[in-house]
């Protein structure tokens, strides 16, 4: 058997924008992916559905599987001829211990690539607004590890670390903070040199606590500090309120989960990400075309029977013309139909493959839109309504009572899906979401499933429209609907729900 491939990817501090465009596009292909705590979860929501996913879980102080034992995973599961993606927070060769994993597989001759990461060092800095050199301050950067071997105590030449002057950061430090602030100050460095613990960098837990060398572990008590955090000693560190950005960003400390479909989540996700927030994809539900298309094969053989096609959403259109392309149809087909769309999205999705709606209800949901159909004058009409195997009934209804013909063809269904690498039940139950957006009943219904056993009264929902309200509702949640069913209104009330807590 031909062996795989491993590729070493780093994935930066976390913020999935942050990401490279090489280790997205890595990740993206990989068939196994291993990877540990530092690996953001915006960044794990990127793992393809069909990926097995290994956790590796080491962090200071809780290493859940021994580095040989992490070696010979990779070395295993290329043997076995699969495009393996080791996923490592920050730059693999950072104290990630890369070196280490490349041994195994230059022996066995197995291929690999290396993909760097942002390191933190730099990232989180930056996201505080404190610069790592500046001309006035420092002229240096200096990266060091302040995690201590198992039993020892933190071993660092801090003479000369003041010596060379310059910005220190030190990573994975936080349990040595008071023997690293004791080491400086033993070794000559002021005690009011400007110093910072940044914690969670790039992510909605962001929290800086601002002291001296001589104050700092005090404060750190004080104030209470998260890892994964790292410490930073510099006069640059007195920049920090200066050049703050983060924070005045509309969503910045919110964290938002995304449960609309893989292929439709990006729009809405880059809007809340704009705004400043750390949004999390987690599809609840994915759509299927269905297999059994012998009826709409039917169907485009008498497209211009039809005086109205009626589209109810974005993956109908793509699917009705996907399947129209494989038949090779084309928009000639249609004759002289009249299309209609529920919704922006929709209409969108027409208007990608040349074609304007003729009609889209001032409400999106299916009973404005047949009530709007109906003063079409469409008695003794035929309609061709392509959608979701499970439709809103009403639509059909008001069409039929109108006097229509209505041809009900079913072109996907849905699929609820569930998250194997990220337990978005306890992310939940410990407060780390500030709320969740629901774009159908359908991706309500999947996350619900997907949560069992919480208590859904918790859950702040953000819903797209009454039929989404409705079934959060059923759930038990915090309901707050979009004053249209558009993304921008949903984005907007996201930012509402932040501004009223």
């Amino acid at each position: 058997m031909k062996a795989g491939k491993v590729w070493l990817v780093g994935a930066g501090p976390g913020d999935p924008g942050l990401f490279t465009v090489k280790g997205r596009e890595a990740l993206l292909r990989a068939e196994v992916v291993v990877y540990d705590s530092l690996v953001g979860p915006g960044i794990l929501s990127l793992i393809p559905p069909g990926a097995a996913a290994i956790f590796v879980g080491k962090r200071a102080s809780c290493h859940t599987m021994p580095q040989e034992q992490i070696n010979r995973i990779l070395l295993e599961q290329a043997q076995k001829g699969l495009r393996v993606v080791r996923l490592k927070g920050g730059d693999p060769f950072l104290f990630g211990r890369g070196a280490e994993e490349l041994v195994l597989l230059k022996e066995h001759q197995i291929p690999y690539e290396i993909v760097p990461g942002i390191p933190s060092p730099l990232a989180v800095p930056a996201y505080h607004g404190i610069p790592v050199t500046h001309r006035d301050f420092s002229s240096s950067l200096h990266v060091v590890t302040g995690h201590p071997k198992a039993g020892k105590e933190v071993s660092l030449d801090f003479e000369a670390l003041v010596r060379v002057g310059g910005t220190l950061v030190f990573l994975m430090g936080v349990a040595a903070l008071g023997a690293i602030c004791r080491g400086l100050l033993e070794a000559g460095m002021e005690p009011d040199m400007p110093a910072a613990l940044l914690q969670q960098g790039t992510m909605a837990g962001q929290k800086r606590i601002l002291a001296t060398v001589g104050t700092l572990e005090e404060e750190g008590k004080r104030q209470g500090v998260k890892t994964p955090a790292l410490i930073m000693v510099g006069k640059v560190c007195s920049l920090a309120k200066e050049f703050a950005w983060y924070e005045s960003l509309p969503l910045s400390g919110y964290k938002v989960l995304l449960t609309r479909p893989r292929e439709r989540i990006s729009a809405l996700a880059a809007k809340l990400r704009e705004q400043g927030a750390e949004v999390l994809e987690l599809p609840s539900i994915r759509t299927e075309a269905v297999e059994e298309i012998e009826l709409l094969r039917k169907v485009f053989g008498r497209l211009r029977k039809y005086q109205w096609i009626v589209f109810t959403s974005p993956t109908g259109v793509c699917i009705f013309f996907e399947k129209m392309r494989e038949e090779h149809c084309d928009f000639r087909s249609l004759g002289s139909a009249r299309i209609a769309a529920l919704g922006e999205g929709t209409g969108k999705a027409l208007e990608e493959r040349g074609i304007f709606a003729d009609l889209v209800p001032e409400v999106y949901d299916g009973e404005h839109l047949a009530k709007a159909l109906a003063k079409q004058k469409i008695s003794g009409t035929c309609i061709l309504l392509p959608r979701a195997e499970y439709g809103n009934p009403e639509l059909v209804r008001i069409l039929e009572e109108s006097g229509a013909h209505v041809e009900e063809v079913v072109t996907y269904r849905t699929v609820y899906e569930e998250q194997k690498w990220i337990d978005e039940k306890q992310e939940l139950e410990s407060g780390a979401i500030d709320c969740v957006v629901f774009t159908s009943a359908s991706t309500v219904r999947g996350f619900a499933k997907a949560c069992r056993g919480l208590d859904f009264s918790k859950v702040k929902a953000a819903c797209i429209g009454k039929q989404t309200a409705a079934e959060a509702e059923k759930q038990g949640m915090q309901i707050r609907v979009a004053g249209k069913a558009t993304l921008d209104s949903l984005a907007e009330l996201v930012l509402d729900m932040k501004r009223k807590g």
